[in-house]
């Protein structure tokens, strides 16, 4: 089997906008088209995955999982193939309970076999939840089961695990697993972003080539519709909400799943999740995540300043404020391997802007709930 997500994977997935109620083979072929003609394909984002509620409650008479005859009555090769015709990867959800979150038929007792079935229909990453399992199940040996019976079918697939806590970072990689989810659901607010992004950072040392971190997919673009728009209050964030939410997803080399109606997507959302600079920062060839700059007399703890070493040499900044005002930061490169009386080039990344030359560090005025992200070269 081939090693595989050897970068942080990229694409969409179903459930925040459209959550167990909405799914179908209309909406997915439709997102599958938009993702390619909107230029998302292109950029990178080449999943689209499906999530819980496309399978049937009951396996057929041979213990088989089987599509819900209503949502996807051509059947889960038939859309498969679909997405594949469109130059995009399948992924498809499951639960490693008896039932998934939303009542139907779970993987447990039947890895292997759904496995092997997940192959024959042609997925390519499989997003695998915790579910409703029995009482006393090990939850560890649950991703483990499923783990390996995806190494023996047959198949490259990306396993996405979602258990949803903090704590999986230090054993999920000896799963099998590519990726997995830190937390609970994200939802689509401000105050839930800073809670999702304050339990990620510190996990850089357990991700790695082919084993990332996943703070959950993203709510960008939502704009308080969708179902976890909703959930999230029904305001949804700003466009520098979001762009900040994006930024530190791509610093923090996390999963760039998108979660909003590709379908519909707005101009100023399209700009956030098509900076190629920022992708090129979450997709660069050393694989290493950015880690929070420390706290000394010039930086407070309420300030959010990640660096991200990159293969050539250059390291990616991020200015975080979380705050309701505005903030003068200050970064200064003593701390990333630097001299603070180097010269260093500096490009804003969002502005697709060269800032020229600075010695002796930067202070920079940071709007309130917003980043910055530069690029710095040392001369």
């Amino acid at each position: 089997m081939a090693m595989l997500a050897l970068k942080p994977p990229m694409g969409w997935n179903a459930w925040n906008y459209f959550g167990p109620g909405e799914i179908c083979e209309q909406v997915i072929k439709e997102t599958a088209d938009a993702m390619v003609d909107e230029g998302f394909l292109e950029a990178g984002y080449n999943i689209l995955s499906i999530d819980d509620r496309w399978m049937s409650r009951e396996r057929d008479a041979d213990g088989n999982l089987q599509a819900d005859p209503e949502r996807f009555p051509s059947g889960m090769k038939a859309i498969g193939d679909y997405i594949h015709s469109k130059g995009l990867k399948y992924g498809l959800y499951e639960g490693a309970g008896v039932l998934t979150y939303a009542g139907q038929a779970g993987s447990f007792g039947y890895e292997r076999q759904d496995a092997k079935k997940f192959a024959e229909w042609g997925v390519d990453l499989l997003k695998y939840d915790f579910g409703y399992t029995t009482p006393g199940a090990n939850e560890i040996n649950l991703f483990r089961r499923m783990g390996q019976a995806l190494r023996e079918s047959g198949r490259d697939i990306i396993f996405s695990a979602c258990l949803g806590r903090r704590e999986v970072a230090e054993w999920m990689k000896s799963c099998g697993a590519n990726m997995w989810r830190l937390c609970g659901d994200i939802t689509d607010n401000w105050d839930s972003i800073m809670k999702v992004i304050e339990n990620a950072i510190g996990l850089e040392p357990y991700a790695a080539k082919g084993a990332w971190n996943d703070p959950d997919m993203m709510v960008v673009g939502l704009n308080g519709q969708g179902y976890v728009g909703k959930i999230g209050g029904g305001k949804g964030c700003t466009v520098n909400e979001y762009e900040a939410h994006f930024a530190v997803w791509c610093m923090l080399c996390a999963p760039l799943l998108m979660g909003h109606d590709v379908r519909n997507t707005t101009p100023e959302i399209k700009k956030i999740l098509l900076n190629k600079e920022l992708i090129a920062i979450n997709q660069d060839d050393l694989g290493v995540v950015a880690y929070r700059m420390p706290h000394v007399s010039y930086i407070s703890d309420k300030d959010f300043i990640l660096a991200k070493p990159l293969a050539n040499g250059d390291i990616a900044f991020c200015l975080l404020n979380p705050r309701e005002t505005a903030k003068e930061m200050i970064l200064a490169w003593d701390f990333c391997g630097w001299e603070v009386t180097d010269t260093v080039r500096m490009r804003d990344v969002l502005l697709h802007e060269d800032m020229g030359e600075f010695k002796n560090g930067l202070a920079y005025r940071v709007e309130p709930h917003s980043a910055k992200v530069f690029r710095a070269t040392r001369v």
